[in-house]
């Protein structure tokens, strides 16, 4: 099983040109709610496009991915303030308390929130944005595993005081607007 998951993680990733990375747009267009500085985790880091922005934004970064060839070309890049570490998430845990933020973006894997709560710090930020399965087209995974259902990022993070939540579903004019996906801010409170 995992050699299988590591090749189909490295072959998405064999030509992991983090250069072109960007944001995910949870981060970006809500980049004035981060703390002024900090430790910060990019979790399934893929091309570290949330890692970036958040190293240019002052924060110490670990990047975290189970790929091989990402982890690489991020070591190589030599980044200032990021730390890059294969990291999978079926063996690897997160230290306890750590974090101010932490983003994850088109990753899911439910039994895994409780562990990404733990990380984060009393006042800490969760940025979150993945797939879900009210979708009007044919972007994304087509398992339906892999896709929120319905509200269930608001179930998952429902020990967090939510910040922010968009789920725009196929309501209204479909070629507009944030569709396709959900996403979510929300904040360590106990």
């Amino acid at each position: 099983m995992i050699n299988t998951k590591r090749a189909k993680w490295e072959g998405c990733y064999q030509e992991a040109s983090i250069t072109t990375a960007s944001a995910v747009t949870v981060l970006q267009d809500n980049q004035h709610l981060l703390p002024p500085k900090g430790i910060a985790l990019d979790l399934a880091c893929g091309r570290a496009g949330n890692a970036q922005l958040l190293a240019r934004r002052g924060f110490k970064v670990d990047a975290f991915d189970f790929s091989r060839n990402v982890i690489e070309a991020l070591r190589q890049a030599s980044i200032d303030s990021l730390n890059p570490k294969i990291w999978d998430s079926e063996s690897d845990g997160l230290k306890s308390a750590h974090y101010d933020v932490i983003v994850v973006s088109y990753f899911l894997q439910r039994n895994l929130f409780p562990t990404i709560i733990n990380a984060l710090k009393v006042g800490g930020l969760l940025f979150y944005q993945t797939w879900s399965q009210q979708c009007v087209d044919t972007s994304g995974p087509s398992n339906p595993d892999f896709r929120l259902q319905q509200g269930e990022l608001l179930s998952l993070c429902a020990d967090l005081r939510i910040v922010l939540y968009k789920e725009e579903g196929a309501l209204g004019d479909i070629k507009q607007g944030y569709r396709n996906e959900a996403c979510l801010i929300a904040e360590k409170i106990l």
